[in-house]
């Protein structure tokens, strides 16, 4: 076997792992919860005809009425084929990982749970990889082929940057996309100042009013404190800046902290107040139940 062949048969191999172990926390969690939110969100045009007894009253259309001196009502039918669009962070930052898993292959298994479930509800399924830039966009399409395609871009899509800049994205997807879709957006969600959180989420405020947005933040729990580990030289996954760090200062392990916790609660209150949801995993968790708890949640609310 020649080492091309020896490749592909790797790929496939870890893309019918990931469809089988995501196929399987689909029927033990999500499914139903999934289902229970996107039922079909619009209605499409569809004719004019004359009133006849028992029609709504409510459906008459007043204008054709007044010109055909005779009652017309307009008749709908509902769109229930939704179009979902996955928008997964490729950046540099999310390939930190205390534990077995990094951020990057949760939100691998996460974005392939809800590809699968969308498939399952024939819901059209689309891509957009992002650093600080789209990096690769796969138009929604149907169809396990086409649902296997992303899995294999999710898991070895190799971005040409380190960077993020969720701004710009999210800037490009309020241009793009015309038809009303649901918007998982998946990210760690760092930011490098605090000042860009309310740039980020005016931004994807227009895209909750034009779209269903729900964000998935994937952290680390040895994000949130640095521990004592002397002097230590850091360098910046994303834009290569090194600095050398006392760790062991009290008053940098306090404002480092505190800096952290701040920029957290902002980012939530204002997603908050323009009613986007939200739901955090962590790396070291139980992510489909906790997003199938979410949903149900969410169902709750709808």
């Amino acid at each position: 076997m020649d080492m091309q062949s020896e490749i592909t048969r790797n790929v496939l191999k870890r893309v019918r792992q990931l469809e089988i172990r995501t196929n399987r926390l689909l029927d033990e969690h999500l499914m139903g919860s999934y289902r229970s939110i996107f039922k079909g969100q619009g209605i499409d045009f569809e004719e004019v005809r004359e009133y006849m007894a028992g029609d709504d009253v409510r459906s008459i259309d007043w204008n054709i009425t007044a010109k055909m001196n005779r009652p017309f009502i307009k008749k709908f039918r509902e769109d229930r084929e939704l179009t979902v669009l996955l928008v997964v962070d490729v950046s540099a930052s999310l390939d930190f990982g205390s534990i077995s898993l990094s951020k990057r292959e949760v939100l691998t298994e996460l974005s392939s749970l809800l590809a699968f479930s969308a498939t399952r509800n024939n819901d059209k399924v689309g891509l957009l990889l992002f650093s600080d830039r789209v990096e690769k966009f796969v138009p929604p399409a149907k169809g396990r082929k086409h649902i296997l395609r992303i899995i294999r871009d999710l898991l070895f899509f190799e971005p040409q940057s380190k960077g993020t800049r969720l701004i710009d994205v999210v800037k490009y997807i309020n241009n793009m996309l015309k038809k009303r879709a649901i918007i998982f957006l998946l990210s760690d969600f760092l930011q490098a100042k605090i000042q860009s959180i309310k740039h980020l989420t005016d931004a994807l405020e227009i895209t909750n009013r034009r779209h269903d947005l729900v964000c998935l933040k994937v952290e680390d729990f040895k994000e949130r404190e640095i521990p004592d580990m002397g002097l230590v030289v850091f360098e910046d996954a994303e834009t290569g800046e090194v600095v050398e760090i006392d760790t062991g200062r009290k008053r940098f392990q306090d404002s480092y902290v505190q800096n952290r916790r701040h920029y957290d609660e902002m980012f939530q209150e204002r997603l908050k107040r323009s009613k986007i949801d939200l739901l955090s995993i962590q790396t070291d968790g139980n992510y489909s139940r906790a997003l199938d708890l979410f949903l149900l949640k969410r169902s709750k609310k709808s």
